[in-house]
């Protein structure tokens, strides 16, 4: 791994200067422009944290100082379009698919794989399908109903086109049937009806079950009655080699029953698919070419690849992905997880910020744009990597920023007695790249952050736009000059504000009155606190959503 030390010191002390404080997850992006490779930002990390803890224990003066001799480190990013790579066997009639299981909404994780299908069929021009991946599932893992409308949602949202109609494997039983009928009679699966003790033990110790041995036209029989039989008394199975080096690839089940009711059609059936035997025969009668799919699921491509052999048919381009760690969100996320936090009434709904899900992200002010460039950054990857939630917010911050006006916001507020302020209004720009659009700000009582006073207790600081001020027990004016002094913001004329967290927590404090003129869904820059969105107006109380700093 090539030597980044000066330039993690350097992008450190930039954002400690700009920010007040250094915020690793907010230098490693930088370190992509100087070389670094995504399998080694575990190796980087601790590098970062280490430079951040030095950064943020020296003075203000003392970063400024040590900053003269780094800044040279510092690149002026450059964006450049980014390419993902090659596949191989490219060709003018490429079919890929996404593929949801509808436990959920997409979440950021695994809304990646689906968005890289289509990023892909968009480079070669080629043709998508939609198929909602709709068997039954397992009792651990079970159908949200809702979930079919929030993932056509999430896809409409992050501007996903595929072929219409969508495609729902629960539509699809009775080709599954047909096909499963053919591997039974050629000799290549069986009805089994053992617990699964036994067939645990069988596998373990490669020996075959007595149910594989009976001929072809009893095992159609018994397939017969498997429709008639309780849950879990007969699965069907496919009979591969039984001295297979993986036993869990050993007779794998490729139906089962279920009396789970299905959300789309009810009971109307009973027996269902493994997501292997849909799949190997969906993959070729739609004509896929590439399938691309997480490491998690090798083993369930072997399979397709089994079946796809036994009855001679041309395999597609398989492309496995490692899985992504996404650091910096607080919690791991899941779907079947959050399914049962919405059930509860923990989460507030699917758009809670802490399912992460695409309708949540998009209630925070993160654009579909930005979640593009995200997964288009991560690429192809082949192994497992872990990625910091700073990438996206660093393409969404670079989309919106220049069209996000600022205004002041603080938390807990606090107030100041200044009474020698005279100046009555200040004129401060809407946008710093944009000088001459400005906004007047009355000013009367000033209100600051409790916590910004207790930090500064005792110091000169610059009330932003405005005026030098010595914070202690009679806070009293020393200047208007615009001096490199500690920054804090303030506010005067205001209204209530509340925002919601990522972690679903709300800050209070005050807003300045100029917000009232927000419309819904406007993004806007609380300055030296971040982006945020704004959502609606609750008994007077202005509520947004936060996005990023």
């Amino acid at each position: 791994m090539k030597d980044l030390s000066k330039e993690i010191m350097a992008y450190a002390l930039q954002n400690a200067i700009e920010y007040g404080k250094a915020d690793p997850t907010r230098v490693l992006p930088k370190l992509f422009q100087h070389g670094l490779k995504k399998e080694d930002i575990k190796k980087v990390m601790p590098v970062i944290v280490t430079a951040a803890k030095e950064v943020n224990a020296l003075s203000d003066e003392k970063r400024k100082i040590a900053f003269a001799n780094f800044e040279k480190y510092v690149k002026k990013h450059e964006e450049k379009e980014r390419e993902l790579p090659e596949l191989p066997n490219a060709s003018k009639k490429m079919v890929f698919r996404f593929a949801p299981f509808p436990s959920g909404a997409l979440h950021i994780g695994n809304a990646k794989t689906y968005l890289l299908n289509t990023l892909y069929s968009e480079k070669y021009k080629a043709k998508i399908l939609f198929v909602i991946d709709d068997t039954i599932g397992s009792e651990e893992k079970q159908i949200a109903p809702e979930a079919y409308k929030l993932i056509e949602e999430a896809s409409a949202w992050l501007k996903m086109k595929y072929k219409k109609p969508i495609i729902y494997k629960s539509d699809r039983l009775k080709i599954y049937y047909e096909y499963g009928e053919k591997l039974l009679t050629m000799g290549k699966a069986y009805i089994c009806y053992c617990p699964q003790e036994t067939l645990r033990d069988n596998r373990a110790n490669g020996i075959e079950c007595g149910c594989r041995q009976f001929p072809p036209k009893i095992q159609l029989a018994r397939w017969k009655e498997m429709f008639k039989q309780k849950e879990g008394e007969s699965v069907m199975r496919i009979k591969t080699n039984m001295q297979d080096p993986n036993p869990a690839f050993r007779d794998r089940v490729l139906f089962k029953i279920s009396d789970r009711k299905h959300p789309r059609i009810g009971n109307k059936y009973r027996v269902w698919p493994s997501l292997e035997m849909s799949w190997a025969i969906d993959d070729h009668l739609l004509g896929i070419t590439h399938i691309l799919r997480g490491n998690d699921l090798r083993i369930e491509t072997d399979m397709e690849k089994y079946i796809w052999d036994i009855f001679g048919w041309k395999h597609p381009n398989t492309e496995h992905t490692g899985l992504i760690e996404i650091e910096g969100m607080g919690a791991k996320i899941s779907k079947s997880k959050a399914q049962k936090e919405v059930a509860s009434g923990e989460f507030t709904g699917w758009d809670d910020p802490r399912t992460w899900s695409m309708q949540s992200l998009k209630r925070r002010g993160i654009t579909p744009e930005a979640i593009r460039e995200f997964v288009k950054e991560i690429g192809l990857n082949r192994q497992d990597i872990v990625v910091p939630i700073e990438m996206l917010y660093a393409h969404n911050r670079r989309i919106i920023d220049a069209e996000t006006p600022r205004y002041s916001f603080v938390k807990d507020p606090l107030e100041l007695n200044l009474s020698a302020l005279s100046i009555k209004e200040i004129s401060v720009s809407v946008h710093p790249d944009t000088p001459e659009k400005t906004r007047t700000i009355p000013v009367n009582k000033i209100f600051i952050s409790s916590s910004d006073a207790e930090k500064y207790n005792g110091q000169e600081i610059r009330l932003l736009h405005l005026c030098n001020i010595m914070l202690d027990k009679k806070p009293h004016i020393t200047s208007y000059d615009n001096k490199k002094i500690p920054r804090i913001n303030w506010v005067s004329d205001n209204v209530p504000v509340r925002i919601l967290m990522p972690d679903g927590t709300w800050t209070q404090g005050f807003g300045e009155k100029a917000i009232e003129k927000l419309k819904v869904g406007d993004v806007v820059q609380f300055e030296r606190f971040g982006f945020c969105r704004f959502d609606k107006t609750h008994n007077d109380i202005h509520e947004f959503w936060f996005a990023h700093q």
